[in-house]
């Protein structure tokens, strides 16, 4: 791998670094930043921000609109996005939107792309991703899924309930997985006030950076025609792969950012905050922690890079992604965790938005799948891979 960025990586990293910096992060005390998100006022506004920097949707394919991004292209952006907790949002790369573009460019056909896709890089929309369920249904194992489609002539009817949906809320349209009669899995597309589609409520959470929030929704007898099918029927769980391995490694990216912004707000106090006559920095509990930061932070971004790496040269990289989702969650969170130890009283209060990071990023080593489940995974794998040699 070369690590050496070419000269339009340079531009677009620093073009992103000013953006984020004169016109996003003034706006992370905005009063409309809610306990359930940026409200849809505060999102346009910024989506508008990045729309006059050419920084919008840049993932997106250069034919819908968006910069055509490689993965280590989104790599190098993404982070720069993620030092802001409203950057993601304002370049229109949060999640679940920024996987449901990914997912629709993969899969989907012209007439749904221009129906649903264009409007959402276009940044006028939003999109949910509706897969997740209450207990006894699927979680982390989707396989448990309750949510069932059937076939009634040239409509399939949809009955379930689904929670944990991100940004359900103010959603212009939906991707529901369901499972059908034989016990396989399809994604359907369908607009948000199509009849039978109810969100219940927003669900209290910890984390504050998603518009719409976390959602229960209900689908009562939803009928949806058979070509808003997404992609093929019973290839629903395959189409999550192509969605999670990807967005697994943007997530990684964009808590990056937050990660090194937190180590830089208490590298700063830390150098000026003085305990026992002497700076905090210089005394060895405190530095270690910040030499810690930073070999977590640099071993983050190989992992990262590493990844996107393997999924430029075309390989399907679902080892890869699991690999790093879980070492970046943790080393991420190990770095906010230490932060706000060095912080001290202002890490514990609004006083910088350190707290605010923590808070965000607990939920990380659950979203897309929780680290527990990843290391099974991946074990598994390295064991099938011996008995193949054996």
């Amino acid at each position: 791998m070369d690590f050496a960025l070419t000269a339009r990586q340079k531009e677009l990293q620093e073009r992103t670094r000013r953006f984020i910096a004169e016109k996003i992060i003034p706006l992370e005390k905005d009063p409309r930043v809610t306990s359930h998100g940026p409200t849809e006022e505060l999102r346009q506004e910024l989506v508008g921000l990045a729309r006059e920097a050419g920084l919008l949707t840049p993932h997106a394919s250069v034919e819908m609109g968006g910069l055509g991004l490689s993965h280590i292209d989104k790599a190098i952006v993404f982070e720069e996005a993620g030092y802001s907790t409203l950057g993601p949002t304002a370049m229109n790369i949060h999640a679940p939107d920024e996987g449901n573009i990914h997912l629709m460019e993969m899969v989907a056909t012209h007439e749904q792309k221009e129906r649903w896709l264009r409007p959402q890089v276009q940044g006028l929309t939003r999109s949910c991703f509706a897969m997740t369920e209450p207990d006894p249904g699927a979680g982390a194992d989707p396989s448990m899924m309750l949510t069932t489609a059937v076939r009634d002539g040239d409509e399939y009817v949809i009955n379930g309930t689904k929670w944990f949906i991100t940004g359900a809320d103010g959603a212009s349209y939906v991707i529901i997985m369901a499972k059908m009669e034989d016990g396989s899995a399809t994604m359907f597309l369908s607009d948000m006030d199509r009849e039978g589609i109810k969100v219940v409520r927003q669900m209290d959470a910890m984390d504050s950076c998603f518009t719409g929030g976390h959602c229960v929704m209900e689908f009562t007898n939803v009928r949806i025609p058979a070509t808003d099918v997404l992609g093929e029927i019973g290839r629903g769980f395959k189409y999550a792969q192509v969605r999670l391995a990807p967005a697994r490694l943007t997530h990684c990216m964009r808590w990056l950012g937050q990660a090194r912004r937190a180590h830089d707000i208490a590298t700063a106090y830390a150098s000026k905050r003085e305990a026992f006559k002497r700076v905090l920095a210089k005394h060895e509990g405190v530095g270690f922690m910040l030499a810690d930061n930073d070999m977590d932070i640099t071993t983050a971004r190989l992992h990262i890079w590493h990844t996107a790496w393997i999924l430029d040269q075309g390989h399907s990289g679902n080892f890869e992604s699991s690999r790093a989702k879980v070492t970046c969650s943790e080393a991420e969170w190990r770095v906010v965790d230490r932060c706000v130890q060095i912080l001290g009283g202002q890490g514990v209060t609004g006083e910088t938005i350190v707290m605010r990071i923590f808070m965000d990023m607990r939920a990380f080593r659950i979203y897309d799948g929780p680290s527990e489940v990843h290391r099974w995974s991946m074990a598994r794998k390295i064991v099938t891979a011996a008995e193949n040699v054996q």
